[in-house]
């Protein structure tokens, strides 16, 4: 029989030291607890059992014990008894392998299977298991996060797998859906001029947690916090290990292409669902701790739509994200994070929202954190809406009502125009009254959850068949506009006016005041045939589609020249994070209609122009946005000295018309600008001095 130590209750997990292993693990509810030792992540039972003595093996709520001779690659479990009580919150199940909640790594054998967490009886060789890494073992070769300021941010939500998934992709078989195959995508990503991606979630995940027949391909089903995804490996990498290893050349690359990496984490539930839902860690370890119950304590509360919520503000789930945080910039060295339903971090273990929620304040004055990136989503499931109202003062957020009104406002709808102004100068209306800086914004059209901007000027309705679901999942409401036929069109006026209004949504996005979003493959029209809702769609209707990188080259080239103008030419460059009321108050805004000065703001008015510089600057940029019907004739204001305005950007024109270099921008002649119908028009007096 091996020999042992009572360990340390500090830190939590598993950490290897010279002479072996110290494991520690909360539970605070349980009689006892075994830890499971196995040989390989494939084996039906595991090779040594080592049950943990509480006399000697517990410290307060913590059950730890130090294990000789054992080294990073050693694949643990845990068994913990206890009474199964749900009256009372507790769900033990002594013969449900756990894995660590503080696991850095995750296997899953070839047995695996979800509903054997869910049936009585041992689940040992269909479950997964955690595996013991040293952080330690890699070279970074000098590298650390980019700490690029938000100011200087364009970011590009991707998934990891479907950037590459298809054979389109030029990447190898066996790297394709990989984090290695982004990795061979790096130059297009350069190329694009983004910098920064923001990865759906790759913490592991159950990929079948889905409909009979779909796996979860978005992610949002987490079965550890501080383990990367397993199946985003390439066949290269050598075991558990191998995966992390992976994940960080891949960190190392982008940031050697000068590319931040933001992830997408999800600490509002996990994949073990609600009541009769499989028992995979959290739930057999402390259930009431971790989860919100209702006051029926069978139940859990759902603030997330996905069946359980997690308890983020009681002090053990606070210590795990904030560890967790910690680790994947130290250790993973990541950007920064996207927090999905944000808002959840704010409610109490009742479920009621907090004035000053423990956890969100915790994150945003960390001292290890105060360098990286903080974005929120800052709603959830359960109604709580709080996007210009999310606590503290570091965190952007997710600006929905950006998405909303700049779409009504594109396809012309009635009353849109009084909240342009407002949408293209940061939000001053959700936002200044924080006294926050204007990147406080993150403003996009698209992102995974909805239409791609394609189908957004492609589909009058959703088309999620495909899902199984009878069309039912899916937001019914996408202030979406087909232009007059639902769907791919062969005719050439119709797809023009589409390539047309996608360019407009993109000039919106990425000159307007904030931080702007855009999503993986809008670049190129990457569209999904409608389905507004493809989380469980791992084929090509979620990737990438390369050959519309040729198809659609005009638009990219399109979109390449606009973030360059955005980081490097605009009129409004965005120095140093400074309140929004300070960086305002520095500009001349003047707004007119088609005549100078005399803006329609009535409910019928379809165009709006404004004219914008910095006080005491000779710079100036005149902005023409035409959502009307027919062409309209806009008059511009003169120039000192009689120069002309030069045309930096019309949407309505051809490649390479539509937009232009700067240094190429061509001289407009008259004292008016022919806009054409549903267009936007940039032009630009004094730039380069001429």
């Amino acid at each position: 029989m091996r020999k042992t130590y009572p360990g340390r209750s500090f830190p939590l997990g598993a950490r290897v030291s010279p002479g072996g292993v110290n494991f520690s693990v909360y539970s605070r509810s349980s009689t006892g607890l075994d830890l499971l030792l196995y040989n390989a992540v494939d084996d039906a039972q595991p090779a040594e059992v080592i049950h943990l003595d509480p006399r000697h093996n517990r410290t307060y709520h913590f059950w730890h014990i130090f294990v000789p001779r054992l080294k990073a690659g050693q694949v643990y479990a845990f068994r913990a008894e206890g009474p199964f009580d749900p009256p009372a919150g507790l769900r033990f199940d002594a013969s449900k392998v756990l894995t660590d909640p503080y696991g850095r790594a995750v296997a899953f054998p070839k047995a695996y299977e979800r509903g054997a967490a869910v049936r009585e009886g041992d689940n040992s060789a269909q479950a997964m298991k955690s595996v013991v890494v040293d952080p330690a073992r890699y070279d970074w070769e000098g590298d650390l996060p980019l700490r690029r300021p938000f100011t200087r941010t364009v970011i590009y939500e991707m998934h990891v797998a479907g950037f590459t998934r298809s054979p389109g992709s030029g990447v190898a078989p066996e790297r394709r859906g990989t984090y290695a195959g982004l990795v061979e995508k790096i130059p297009y990503l350069k190329e694009l001029d983004v910098t920064a991606v923001e990865l759906l979630p790759v913490f592991a995940f159950d990929p079948f947690d889905a409909p009979a027949g779909k796996v979860n391909y978005w992610g949002y089903s987490p079965v550890s916090f501080f383990a990367p995804h397993p199946f985003y490996a390439s066949a290269a990498a050598a075991g558990p290990l191998g995966v992390l290893d992976e994940f960080r050349d891949m960190v190392k690359a982008l940031h050697r292409a000068g590319i931040e990496v933001i992830l997408d984490v999800v600490f509002n539930h996990t994949t073990e669902g609600g009541n009769g839902g499989p028992t995979f860690n959290l739930r057999g370890l402390e259930n009431e701790a971790y989860y919100i119950l209702e006051p029926d304590k069978t139940q859990y509360a759902n603030y997330t739509g996905t069946g359980n919520t997690l308890n983020a503000n009681h002090p053990i789930v606070r210590r795990m994200i904030l560890d967790s945080l910690r680790y994947w910039v130290a250790d993973m060295h990541v950007d920064g994070f996207r927090f999905d339903l944000a808002s959840i971090l704010s409610r109490s273990e009742t479920g009621a929202p907090l004035a000053d929620p423990p956890t969100l304040l915790d994150i945003e004055n960390d001292p290890y954190l105060a360098g990286t990136k903080l974005i929120a989503e800052a709603w959830d499931a359960g109604g709580l809406y709080q996007v210009g109202s999310f606590i503290g003062d570091r965190w952007k957020e997710w600006n929905g009502k950006f998405r909303d009104d700049i779409r009504r406002w594109v396809k012309g709808e009635r009353g849109s125009v009084n909240v342009l102004p407002a949408r293209l100068l940061a939000s001053p209306d959700i936002y200044e009254h924080e006294n926050r800086e204007a990147t406080q914004s993150i403003n996009f059209v698209t992102c995974h959850d909805g239409f791609t901007l394609n189908d957004v000027v492609s589909y009058n309705d959703k088309h999620n068949e495909a899902n199984g679901e009878e069309n039912r999942d899916g937001a019914n409401d996408n202030n979406s506009w087909n232009h007059g036929a639902e769907g791919p069109s062969d005719d050439p006026a119709l797809e023009a006016l589409r390539e047309r209004q996608i360019k407009n949504f993109f000039t919106y996005t990425l000159l307007a005041l904030g931080t702007p979003m855009i999503q993986m493959g809008d670049e190129v029209r990457r569209s999904q045939a409608g389905n507004n809702n493809a989380y469980c769609q791992d084929n090509p209707i979620s990737w990438m589609d390369w050959s519309l990188t040729g198809r659609h080259a005009g638009l990219l080239r399109f979109v390449k020249g606009l973030i360059r103008f955005r980081l490097h030419h605009f009129i409004i460059p965005e120095a140093e994070e400074r309140p929004l009321w300070e960086v305002l108050r520095e500009l001349e805004i003047d707004w007119h209609g088609v005549r100078l000065n005399q803006p329609d703001w009535t409910p019928d008015s379809h165009s709006l122009a404004v004219t914008v510089g910095r006080k005491g600057s000779p710079d100036r940029a005149h902005m023409i946005f035409n959502t009307y019907w027919a062409a309209l004739d806009f008059e511009l204001p003169p120039l000192p000295g009689a120069r002309p305005w030069r045309l930096v950007i019309d949407t309505n024109l051809a490649a390479p018309d539509d937009i232009r270099d700067v240094s190429l921008a061509l001289p407009v002649a008259g004292a008016s600008y022919r806009a054409a119908a549903r267009s936007v028009v940039v032009l630009i007096g004094s730039l380069d001095g001429g």
